[in-house]
């Protein structure tokens, strides 16, 4: 076949899924085994000491898992992608090599409750700890940087405000200081925000969201740019210095662009085993296959309620970054030109009380703590996903006591709206 490059349509079906060797089966076979028979010796001792790439133990790596990591990797545009257990643990799988104690990371304020409440308390018990900024304030960010600030981290589209980052700019930061910016792309998709075509160094997801789309299995991924040099500071010496596990071995020296990729998988999964299983690596690539038909439905029928939303009297404000009212509208079109997702929040004038009736009174949107999934889904963050945060750091968050978070389906846009309203009443 020629070397043009395909289509985001053709990757996403065909992108790390050859038939079977063995079989012919044209899908992916799911390879439910822990372990896997070594040729001889030689084979095995060559496998351990990463001379060789293959099989060894399914916490490490599994055919059916290595396939859904290159169709992330090829979706994302990155040198390689280490597959694990689920969001929260692609975070942890992504700051693992970067950090030791007494080290931080500049985090924007706009994030999911859970993975504030990670950076906040988790991080402690590691000796790690995270600095918050509103990073529409790019003086901030660049004050909030200090010598032992190991990254930069935000959310593509933020979670549950759906506000779109200026990545270029946070890139920008980001190499200045010589340290990484860390994305999570998981409410935009590859489909709508690529990330590192916008300078970031790793690309988080949890694929538990849209990529698998029908919320069936948990599952995260990270996947390296495999553009940034983790030898050049000095800051990363487990990227760039000798592994006393493999005998000395430089992950930087030896592997390249996939110095990341190859220690995610062989220190990472080893020593913390954040594995995924690969009955849900199946589920999530057969969910990728329809990954930009379904966005694309997410984009129409999102546009269509928040602007019925944004002009309802009951209503007092609408983040959708769609909206030519919001103050990211200019930046979707650079940063998310396919459109601004699924993902928004609306504040009622009715305050707390009003968003839990509303939430009370829905029919065809399901009251769950997900978001990403076919059907429409609401959730109220103040007394859930961002209940662990004081007040005015649930009002940072864009989770103040008014907001309501909605994850909007592919259902018939009418109907939707038709039950947002009787709920409203």
């Amino acid at each position: 076949m020629s070397e043009k490059k395909q289509g985001f349509d053709t990757i996403q079906v065909h992108a790390g899924t050859a038939p079977d060797p063995a079989t012919g089966a044209r899908q992916v076979p799911i390879y439910q085994t822990t372990a896997y028979v070594f040729k001889d010796a030689k084979h095995a001792a060559r496998l351990f000491n990463l001379e060789e790439v293959g099989y060894i133990y399914s916490r490490l790596t599994n055919p059916t898992i290595s396939a859904l990591q290159n169709r992330m990797a090829a979706l994302e545009g990155g040198a390689g992608a280490v597959c694990c257990s689920s969001g929260h643990a692609a975070q942890i799988m992504a700051l693992f090599p970067l950090m030791a104690p007494g080290k931080n990371i500049v985090a924007s304020t706009r994030l999911y409750g859970g993975t504030l409440t990670q950076f906040t308390q988790t991080f402690k018990r590691f000796g790690w700890s995270a600095t918050f900024v509103d990073f529409d304030d790019f003086d901030a960010v660049r004050a909030a940087i200090d010598e032992n600030t190991q990254a930069i981290f935000c959310e593509s589209l933020a979670n549950p405000s759906g506000a779109i980052m200026d990545l270029d700019a946070l890139a920008e930061i980001a190499d200045t200081a010589g340290i990484p910016l860390i994305v999570d792309n998981t409410s935009a998709t590859p489909y709508l925000c690529r990330p590192i075509e916008h300078g970031a160094t790793l690309v988080v997801h949890s694929m538990t969201k849209f990529l698998t789309g029908n919320g069936t299995v948990t599952g995260g991924c990270v996947i390296d740019s495999g553009k940034f040099d983790w030898a050049a500071s000095g800051k990363f010496p487990s990227l760039s210095e000798p592994e006393p596990a493999y005998h000395g071995l430089d992950f930087q020296d030896t592997f390249g662009p996939l110095a990341f990729t190859f220690h995610g998988i062989a220190v990472g999964l080893r020593d913390l085993g954040m594995t995924l299983n690969p009955q849900a690596a199946h589920y999530t690539l057969m969910g990728i296959e329809t990954l930009s038909l379904r966005m694309q439905k997410h984009v129409q029928n999102a546009r269509e309620i928040a602007n019925w939303l944004e002009g309802d009297d009951r209503v007092e404000a609408v983040t959708y970054s769609g909206l030519p009212s919001s103050p990211y509208y200019d930046r979707m079109t650079r940063i998310c030109p396919r459109g601004a997702g699924a993902l928004f929040t609306v504040a009622l004038k009715g305050g707390y009380d009003a968003c839990v009736q509303t939430v009370s009174k829905l029919e065809l949107f399901s009251h769950v703590a997900n978001l990403g999934d076919t059907r429409s889904l609401i959730i109220h963050p103040a007394s859930t996903t961002h209940s662990q945060l004081t007040p005015e750091d649930q009002v940072k968050a864009g989770a103040g006591p008014n907001i309501l978070r909605l994850s909007i389906g592919i259902e018939d846009a009418n109907d939707l709206i038709a039950d947002l309203d009787q709920a409203l009443s």
